[in-house]
């Protein structure tokens, strides 16, 4: 995949990229603690809290910067350890609170598997960065998941308790498991134990190698209390920004990813990886990808129409990271040629020259939108693009970006 240094998409450019998207995201740091939700312009949004998947991924971006060599980012990834250690922790029953207030109050006290899911993966890297306080929040992370998420009968991660551990929601969820996966992968490469890549690879066999490829590789995300697909919930909020009604192409190329990176983890993978990768970045292609319309639809129905039309960044960052790890991995044109459009696309539209971040949401006509996202809390999905492509696709991020400088 060649390209010039001036080429959206060539390293060059995407250094260039991550150094203004960091600039922006500095701008997230609380004094009192923890990382705040930005506005477009990057000031305080004061209608929002503190959300424990925002500190958990900002905590895992500056925690990679600092092994990149980035200035200042050993001190922001100790200030998200210490807001997870301390701020987001609840002492009485250990575990973390998804959201609080601006004056550091619980406003959900529930357990949810999606956050801690992030704080995993924040302490995962934080530690191998050598971070202080990392070591603890990572095996305490470790050990919540082996207590409560995992489901060693189902072989998946449940989704949320109440505070003190005692209420399980009915609910599953293949978004929180995916994230897990990422999670997953990270954990066992800082820790060198193997029963958190196999517990990756037995999520990826049942999400995607029964659900998935059952659903014509339209993955199923939202379940009941024994994994029975629910097809139609959240039909009357179709644009929810976590739990859409519908398949979330953005998520097949996301899965799309991590198949790659978990079969280049292994030193045996079997075929079915990555068939199922190639098989789910395929179908969200067909779905989304118009020759004469720019992005890529949120969500469609089950017979692959787009339903939320909105362009998402995070959508496009892992489309681009999709086609950036097959093409690595199989050396594909094709990856490569729709790598070099998404890029392209991104440069664009999704760029904003005047801050450095992404545009979270943009409409059709490729305008700024809010129906779901505004202003631009995440760093998470745009920093993950800029930053793996020019790493090697396993081990992870936090054991191989250092040997990138």
């Amino acid at each position: 995949m060649s390209r010039t240094d001036e080429t959206p998409g060539s390293p060059q450019w995407r250094h260039a990229a991550r150094t203004g998207l960091l600039a922006f995201a500095r701008r997230s740091e609380r004094p009192d603690g923890g990382f705040i939700w930005l506005d477009d312009s990057g000031q305080r949004d004061r209608d929002k809290g503190l959300e424990l998947w925002i500190n958990a991924r900002m905590t895992y971006v500056f925690a990679l910067a600092h092994l990149a060599g980035d200035d200042d980012a050993q001190r922001l990834s100790e200030h998200g350890v210490k807001a997870l250690a301390t701020l987001f922790h609840d002492d009485e029953h250990d575990g973390w609170y998804d959201e609080l207030s601006l004056q550091g109050q619980p406003v959900d006290r529930d357990k949810r598997c999606y956050g801690h899911a992030h704080v995993l993966l924040a302490a995962a890297a934080a530690s191998a960065a050598g971070v202080e306080g990392a070591a603890a929040l990572l095996d305490e992370a470790l050990r919540l998941q082996s207590e409560h998420f995992w489901d060693q009968e189902s072989g998946r991660c449940v989704e949320a308790f109440s505070r003190d551990w005692s209420m399980l929601d009915p609910y599953r969820g293949a978004n929180s498991n995916m994230h897990t996966v990422e999670a997953y992968l990270a954990a066992g490469d800082v820790t060198g134990d193997p029963v958190w890549h196999e517990r990756a690879l037995s999520i990826c066999e049942r999400i995607i190698g029964i659900h998935a490829r059952s659903h014509g590789w339209r993955i199923p995300e939202h379940y009941d209390h024994d994994w029975t697909p629910v097809p139609e919930y959240n039909q009357d909020s179709p644009a929810d920004p976590f739990r859409p009604y519908g398949a979330t192409p953005g998520h097949a190329f996301e899965w799309s990813r991590l198949l790659v990176q978990l079969a280049a983890s292994l030193e045996d993978p079997k075929p079915w990886l990555l068939e199922s990768a190639e098989a789910l970045f395929a179908q969200a292609v067909q779905d989304t990808v118009e020759d004469d319309t720019p992005g890529l639809a949120y969500t469609t129905d089950w017979h692959g129409v787009p339903v939320v039309h909105e362009r998402f960044h995070w959508v496009m960052s892992e489309a681009v990271m999709a086609a950036e790890a097959l093409h690595a991995f199989t050396g594909s044109p094709l990856h490569a040629g729709l790598a070099s459009r998404w890029w392209a696309e991104i440069d664009e539209y999704f760029v904003d020259a005047a801050t450095g971040a992404w545009h979270h949401e943009l409409t059709p006509a490729m305008t700024q939108s809010s129906r779901t996202w505004r202003g631009k809390p995440d760093a998470y999905h745009a920093f993950n693009a800029l930053t793996l492509p020019d790493l090697p696709l396993a081990p992870s991020a936090a054991l191989t970006i250092g040997a990138a400088r």
